[in-house]
């Protein structure tokens, strides 16, 4: 059974930082595209960034120089390093294969930017 568990979201202040955790099972994790999702509250699931398995890694372009996607593939688990958070960075952030696994979504985390 493929499962993604997200942990590390919070609330932060503007300008802040926060490393998200994504531990990944029922999946052959060294060999997937790993990514990780953003839905701010009323609004579609986007795209946040994404790392081959080869180590390669794109990101949407507006958040280039602010966020960090690795992996550890001893541990299946995705990163993400997010700094100089500002508020319309406020969303439910996920893992999952990239393109993603529809069908298995996990619980995600809450990042809140806010003073």
């Amino acid at each position: 059974q493929v499962q993604f568990v997200e942990s590390g979201g919070g609330l932060v202040q503007p300008g802040g930082s926060l490393r998200l955790s994504c531990a990944a099972s029922g999946i052959i994790f060294r060999f997937q595209n790993m990514a990780w999702y953003r839905q701010p509250s009323g609004k579609q699931r986007e795209l946040v960034a994404y790392v081959t398995d080869g180590f390669g890694t794109t990101y949407v372009d507006s958040l280039k120089g602010r966020f960090t996607i690795s992996r550890d593939n001893a541990k299946n688990t995705v990163y993400l390093q997010m700094s100089s958070l500002k508020p319309e960075d406020t969303a439910v952030y996920y893992c999952n294969t990239y393109p993603p696994n529809n069908g298995q979504w996990g619980q995600g985390t809450q990042v809140t930017v806010s003073s």
